[in-house]
């Protein structure tokens, strides 16, 4: 189920999903650890008798944000409850509080009360057992722990429109759920009434409740409920101190500001881009922020769900994605996070200068399925080489656009050096390209033109970082692995009797190279990081041949990964889909239009695109790694880091050129 909401600050992540259920909590690192488990955590109301839990059917909903910033602005309406509700949830931008504002609107016409329920599902540490839920008299509010891991539950009542109302619930539930049959607390919420027990022990939720006073008829009732943690009860004491002081409704003010003056940090024209693709750009660059820990790992996903499909989660630093998202948020002015990305890609260097598969935001290694070994007990590296080689790349492009030597300088030897000269010496001995390794998809291992396209992208920074510090041997050498990989490509993965590049080849120890001829949209790493010329007849015929192939002919469109791809696939029809439409790989067909333009009329060819993608996103602006090619809905992670990244990317694309064009500027 797609995460529509997510709220966070580097630190801090909570993601809703499309029925606007709270799923998943984050903390202390954006994708490390989730103390829910991604079970639900569960809304309600009780009026009048009757009760409703938010995902119930009858509601109706609008799951949004407030313009440009990251605070919630969700709608709920309720005719047989004859309640509105409108939720602003905002994480601080700063400090771990997560707070949420309810405006009750009461539409019968005569008063009512209303009762507000919060459920929490713990697995606190990932775990659900030995955690414990009380109830604290003193702050009238639940407490969750386990070890390190302080979760207070509180809130407070808005009378007459004033924030002095007392701060505390109203009531509460504490019991063993996943235990014995037991469901949880949220049951018990159903009759409108909580048993209060003080305290329970092992696999525990708790719920709260907060009841507002009358509401009359046609008016309105405001209630506030937050979520505060830390690593002790005093630390969470403090945090909450802060809370009552200032109430509530400043601390999600300034997260409002603070959010909009962030992704509005440069005055910018966006040329002749709709205000719906310019609200989309705005957004992503939002969203990519909440996937990004202090630490510097960015990370790929934060969508519990998928664990259930394959009993891991993309809550992973991939190298390759973290390099791409890094290189779009530069292009899109935002040094500060960039540079956290390289600090942590030198901290976890092999001393043999290539990175992992993937990494832990705590920046130790990740879960992988790339062997040490092949199946007769050969040494082989466990590698994809982009994720090496794309670092390099993405740290010249940082470098280009803010000239920030100094920090470049740190890394020269501990980054830059050690991955290029790897890269120099990691080559198959019969084509003189890069040795093989896994492809970007993770499914393959050969030598791919992506693979060889990225080496060649990091080869050539790695030489002009040499020449910018002096180093005219390093740069030489780096130069000349450059331009042999190259010439090997239009040698070796190049195939003139089907027309297209090769998306890979394998190669024998007697150098024997058998050709994978399957169209694949990666192909276009070839132009993307500046080894082929888009007008180059070889790229153009490739291009088409990928467009026509692997375009979804069903409804919705889109660029498929490959032909015949499985992962989630909707249909076997392969006439209809190849696969799924990608965004990443529809937006690289738009990448490319830009770069291939000679005019503006030929540039909106790109426009087209950027307009499909902004159609298929969610009404948050959320945006999946893949969707239905017949009904549109996201399928897989959502939301993606990386989609949201080849948007941000592909809108700067599209506004460099448009300017060269518009003002005849050099091409």
């Amino acid at each position: 189920m797609p995460r529509d909401l997510p709220l966070g600050n580097g630190h801090f992540l909570l993601n809703f999903d499309h029925n606007y259920n709270l799923r998943d909590i984050y903390w202390p690192h954006v994708g490390q650890e989730l103390h829910t488990n991604g079970d639900i955590s569960h809304t309600g109301v009780w009026v009048d008798g009757q009760f409703a839990w938010l995902d119930a059917p009858e509601w109706q909903r609008e799951l949004v944000y407030e313009q440009e910033s990251l605070v919630t602005a969700v709608t709920l309406s309720h005719p047989g409850l004859q309640l509105k509700l409108v939720f602003n949830d905002v994480v601080d931008f700063y400090r771990p509080l997560f707070i949420r504002k309810v405006l009750v609107t009461n539409l019968a016409d005569h008063p009512r009360s209303v009762r507000l329920f919060f459920h929490y599902d713990w697995h606190i540490w990932a775990d659900a057992e030995g955690n414990t839920v009380l109830y604290d008299p003193a702050r009238q509010a639940l407490l969750a722990y386990k070890h390190d891991a302080y979760f207070l539950m509180n809130g407070q009542l808005i009378n007459g429109g004033t924030d002095g109302a007392q701060v505390g619930i109203s009531s509460w539930a504490t019991g063993v759920k996943e235990f014995n049959g037991s469901e949880g607390t949220w049951r018990d919420a159903e009759d409108g009434e909580l048993a209060r027990n003080p305290i329970a022990q092992g696999s525990v939720d708790g719920t709260i409740a907060l009841h507002l006073p009358q509401i009359a008829a046609g008016a309105d009732g405001i209630a506030y409920h937050w979520l505060v943690v830390g690593h002790n009860l005093p630390e969470v004491e403090g945090l909450e101190d802060q809370i009552r002081a200032r109430g509530p409704e400043a601390f999600i003010q300034r997260t409002y500001h603070y959010w909009f003056r962030w992704v509005n940090k440069e005055e910018q024209g966006f040329a002749d881009l709709s205000p719906a693709l310019i609200d989309l750009y705005k957004r992503s660059l939002l969203i990519l922020r909440t996937q990004i820990d202090d630490g510097g790992a960015i990370i790929a996903a934060n969508d519990a769900d998928v664990e259930h499909f394959s009993r891991d989660s993309y809550s992973y630093m991939w190298p390759r994605d973290g390099a791409l998202v890094a290189n779009a948020l530069s292009h899109a002015g935002y040094s500060e996070i960039t540079r956290g990305f390289f600090d942590f890609c030198s901290g976890v260097l092999t001393k043999d200068g290539y990175l992992l598969h993937k990494y832990n935001p705590d920046r130790s290694w990740g879960s992988s399925w790339h062997p040490w070994s092949d199946k007769n007990g050969k040494p082989q590296l466990p590698i994809q080489e982009d994720e090496t080689a794309l670092v390099i790349y993405s740290l010249w492009q940082h470098y280009n656009i803010f000239h920030d030597i100094e920090f470049v300088a740190l890394h020269f030897r501990t980054l830059i050096t050690p991955a290029a000269d790897f890269m120099v010496s990691y080559r198959e001995p019969h084509t003189g390209l890069p040795g093989p390794s896994y492809d970007l998809w993770e499914e393959r291992r050969g030598i791919l033109s992506y693979t060889t396209a990225a080496v060649y992208a990091g080869l050539d920074a790695a030489a002009k970082f040499s020449s910018l510090f002096g180093e005219i041997d390093l740069a030489a050498k780096y130069r000349t692995a450059a331009n042999e990989l190259k010439d090997a490509t239009i040698r070796y993965l190049w195939d003139e009797e089907h027309g297209h590049f090769l998306r890979m080849i394998t190669v024998d120890d007697n150098g024997t190279i058998q050709k994978d001829l399957t169209l694949d949209s990666s192909i276009s790493g070839l132009f993307l990081f500046g080894m082929c010329d888009a007008h180059d007849p070889m790229l153009e015929r490739t291009m088409q041949a990928l467009e026509q192939t692997l375009w979804v002919k069903a409804q919705t469109g889109g660029m498929a990964r490959y032909e015949n791809d499985y992962y989630y696939q909707v249909t076997h029809d392969l006439g209809l889909a190849q696969g799924n439409p990608w965004f990443i790989c529809t937006l690289w067909l738009a990448q490319y239009r830009i770069t291939h333009a000679t005019g503006l009329d030929e540039l909106r060819g790109a426009l087209q695109l950027l307009e499909w993608v902004q159609e298929r996103i969610l009404p948050s602006g959320v945006m999946a790694e893949q969707v239905n090619p017949f009904s549109g809905e996201p399928l897989s992670v959502s939301p993606l880091t990386w989609s949201h990244a080849e948007y941000v990317l592909t809108v700067r694309w599209y506004l460099g050129k448009y300017e060269r064009l518009s003002q005849g500027k050099p091409l």
